[in-house]
C-alpha cells in the first residue's frame, strides 16, 4: 500500500490557505515550506484582459461586495489590498508563473463564468496557454469545470494536458459517456464525494489521470490515498503529506 501512496501528489489548493489569503505569493511561498508536490490556483481575467489569480465569484474578501474581478481594470485591482494577506494585492499569472512553474508543479483551474460571453471564455484560454508556453516536462496541468472551454484549448493545443472538472452530481454514465467523446482529456477531477471503486475502476481502464477535490478531513484524506489518486488537492496539504509519507 505504500507503493500506492508515494505515486498520490499533493497539491495545495490555493496555496496554504489556512496560513495565509489564498492566491497570494505568500501562500504559495507558504505551501512550499512543506514538501508538497504542486500548487492549484484559479484565474480570471480583468476588465482589461489581464488573467489574475483569483477563486470567488465576487470581490467580497476585499470589500467589494457584489462586484467581479472583470468590473475593474489590472490598475485598479492592483490598489486593492488582500486584507491578512501582508500587504499583497491580486497577483497576476504571469507573476505566479515567473516565480513558481520551476519550482513545483501546477494545475491551473480556468474559471469561466456563465455571464461573461464565450468569446471572453476563449479569450482567458487563449491567454493562459500563451503565457504557459512550451511545457515539455507537462508540469502544469489546465483544468476547468466548463467543457466547451476544454475543447477549445484542446484546439488550440492538441498536445496541451486537460483535465476537467466534476460537480457533485454528475453521475457514473456521464464520465463513461465523455470517454467516448472527449478521449483528448487527460483526466478528470472529481469532488471527493463523488469517488468510488466503479468510477476509480473506469478511468484507470482508459489510462486517465484521477484528481479529487477536496480532501481536508482524515477520512477523506485516506479515501484518497487509498484509492491512489494521482492527485490529491488540499486546504492541509501539511496533514496529507503527514498521512501519505508517515
Amino acid at each position: 500500500m505504500q507503493d500506492s501512496f508515494r505515486r498520490c501528489l499533493i497539491y495545495a489548493h490555493r496555496g496554504a490557505n489556512t496560513e495565509a489569503m489564498e492566491n497570494t505569493r505568500e501562500a504559495f511561498d507558504k505551501a512550499l515550506h512543506y514538501a508538497i508536490d504542486g500548487i492549484e490556483t484559479d484565474v480570471q481575467l480583468t476588465r482589461d484582459d489581464i488573467p489574475v489569480l483569483w477563486h470567488d465569484r465576487f470581490l467580497d474578501k476585499i470589500g467589494l461586495n457584489n462586484k467581479h474581478i472583470d468590473d475593474f481594470d489590472h490598475y485598479q485591482l492592483q490598489s486593492m489590498i488582500n486584507p491578512g494577506s501582508s500587504g499583497q494585492g491580486i497577483m497576476t499569472l504571469q507573476d505566479f508563473l515567473i516565480a513558481f512553474r520551476q519550482r513545483c508543479r501546477l494545475l491551473i483551474e480556468i474559471k469561466n463564468r456563465d455571464w461573461e460571453p464565450v468569446s471572453r471564455h476563449a479569450l482567458k484560454m487563449q491567454k493562459t496557454l500563451d503565457l504557459i508556453g512550451r511545457d515539455p516536462d507537462q508540469r502544469i496541468i489546465i483544468s476547468s469545470f466548463n467543457l466547451a472551454s476544454l475543447e477549445y484549448a484542446h484546439q488550440l493545443q492538441p498536445e496541451f494536458p486537460l483535465i476537467y472538472n466534476l460537480e457533485p452530481d454528475q453521475t457514473t454514465s456521464e464520465i463513461r459517456q465523455l470517454l467516448k467523446t472527449h478521449e483528448f482529456l487527460q483526466g478528470f477531477c472529481l469532488p471527493i464525494e463523488s469517488l468510488q471503486q466503479e468510477v476509480v475502476e473506469l478511468l484507470r481502464a482508459q489510462a486517465k489521470l484521477i484528481g479529487v477535490y477536496t480532501c481536508n478531513s482524515n477520512a477523506e484524506i485516506n479515501t484518497a490515498l487509498q484509492f491512489a489518486v494521482d492527485i490529491l488537492i488540499s486546504d492541509v496539504p501539511q496533514k496529507a503529506l503527514m498521512m501519505r509519507d508517515p
